[in-house]
């Protein structure tokens, strides 16, 4: 039984989202959805799936690429890998496209093309975590799913003032926005928890005076909310070391590799290389007139920071060492690389 200060609270939250709700490209907005429009589960999975560890500025080109090229499920599981990891360039996090591929190709094959409409189900898909089966359950089907990202997490840790560090809070501010979930709009209230969080909560001077939830914030009531949420201490990121080479025929073909499956960056087409370490060899795949590109290329991964050594190669025609993929001059599209790997074909076209 929820008590009156949190139906309060969760009407204020929807009161304020019904005027002033961000206009989405996948969103469906509290009039439409008033008046019995549902969002495309797709479109929500989708739209999730690209904004983990990513910004909504960010995403939107992307996203309205994606579903101009593959407007279903099925258009989507019918893609070719290369193509989608091409349109998927410079979002990052690569297993994220990977496993968008296999959620298509699972919905498509064994639910009719159809995204189920309740967590336990939606969780059992490929790439579908706890955050995102309850987003996609309460945005896309008015499930009462407990959402929670970094917006909610710093909402619920201002407002009940909880200063415990993250991570090790999540569990109690998932109980807190688990509270505040109403059984009618859980969707609505969803995306207001978090578009309070991106336009008024937010991490750095938060617009305190015009919140729908300025009089209940403990912590902007003690003073404290703009020390809130408390983080762990990260470690410092190291950095790797590697060495890439870039050898293109006189027919202009590209020779490459397909990365190992697993790891970073799997299966995705790249430069041959080294190993990414503080000690890297140099290790042409190779025997060719290889000479360093002057300069470098930086890269950050969620774990590490890498600085790669650019190596050149002019070959004869016809040359095709085992083991290489070589793709001819009408074939290779520099926007179906990998950032990094972009970054140093770059860096080489730029000599």
């Amino acid at each position: 039984m929820r008590d009156c200060t949190e139906i309060d609270l969760s009407q204020a939250l929807l009161e304020w989202y019904d005027r002033h709700s961000r206009e989405m490209p996948w969103r469906i907005g509290p009039a439409d959805r008033a008046i019995g429009v549902m969002p495309d589960p797709y479109r929500v999975w989708l739209s999730e799936v690209m904004l983990q560890q990513t910004t909504v500025a960010a995403v939107r080109e992307y996203f309205l690429r994606f579903t101009a090229r593959w407007p279903t499920v099925e258009a989507l599981a019918a893609a070719e890998d290369e193509q989608v990891m091409g349109e998927w360039a410079g979002l990052g996090y690569y297993a994220r496209a990977r496993n968008l591929l296999k959620c298509a190709r699972v919905v498509a094959s064994e639910h009719n093309g159809q995204f189920p409409d309740r967590y336990d189900a939606l969780l059992a898909l490929p790439g579908i975590g706890p955050y995102t089966a309850a987003a996609i359950a309460a945005i896309a089907f008015d499930q009462p799913e407990t959402v929670l990202d970094g917006n909610v997490e710093r909402v619920m840790a201002r407002l009940y003032d909880i200063h415990e560090p993250l991570p090790g809070s999540k569990p109690k501010l998932k109980e807190k926005a688990a509270a505040l979930t109403p059984p009618r709009r859980p969707g609505d209230y969803a995306q207001a928890v978090m578009d309070l969080g991106a336009t008024i909560c937010t991490p750095k001077s938060p617009a305190c005076g015009i919140c729908p939830l300025y009089a209940p914030c403990l912590a902007r009531a003690a003073g404290t909310h703009t020390e809130l949420p408390r983080k762990t201490p990260k470690k410092p990121k190291p950095t790797r070391m590697g060495h890439v080479y870039i050898a293109q025929r006189n027919d202009g073909a590209m020779l490459m590799e397909r990365r190992p499956n697993k790891g970073l960056l799997g299966g995705m087409l790249g430069w041959p290389g080294s190993d990414w370490s503080d000690t890297p060899s140099e290790t042409p795949p190779f025997p060719a007139p290889w000479r360093e590109i002057p300069g470098e290329v930086r890269h950050t991964f969620t774990h590490f920071h890498l600085i790669l050594r650019i190596w050149a190669a002019e070959l004869p025609t016809g040359t095709g060492p085992n083991g290489l993929i070589i793709l001819g001059k009408h074939q290779f599209r520099p926007g179906d690389l990998p950032t990094v790997m972009r970054k140093a074909f770059d860096l080489w076209r730029g000599q």
